[in-house]
């Protein structure tokens, strides 16, 4: 079991991740460690759905990392780089966690979508980047 994550800036994610260390490469906006219950379960957390903060102490993720697709079921957070353990969720909990998590995703992105003009937009800026 981990105890306290150590921040690690990388451009790429290493092929083999090792316990106790939160890599990040920034450019990607990526983040990643083994999960912190020690099942070795690699813990993938998009920084456009997780925030990162740094701090003297150490780094901090939100919201919390709950791996409910995993036997661990594992729930904590990364606070200052100390893992801070949350109680088991029930089955039920998990459900209605998970569909919360989509409406928020989902508001996100609307909110996204609104703010650079819409798909159509992203499309053509895209298409545009790409033809040069």
């Amino acid at each position: 079991m981990t105890d306290r994550f150590e921040l690690r800036k990388v451009r790429y994610m290493p092929t083999k991740l090792e316990p106790g260390i939160l890599y990040v490469a920034k450019e990607f906006g990526a983040a990643a460690h083994l999960c912190a219950c020690g099942c070795g379960t690699i813990v993938r957390t998009p920084l456009d759905r997780w925030s990162l903060a740094e701090t003297e102490d150490g780094a901090s993720l939100d919201p919390s990392i709950g791996n409910w697709q995993e036997p661990c079921r594992s729930h904590y957070w990364i606070e200052r780089g100390e893992v801070r353990w949350a109680p088991k969720w029930s089955s039920s909990q998990i459900e209605a966690g998970r569909r919360q998590e989509e409406e928020r995703l989902r508001a996100y992105y609307d909110t996204r979508d609104r703010k650079h003009g819409g798909k159509m937009r992203r499309f053509w800026r895209w298409l545009k980047n790409l033809v040069g």
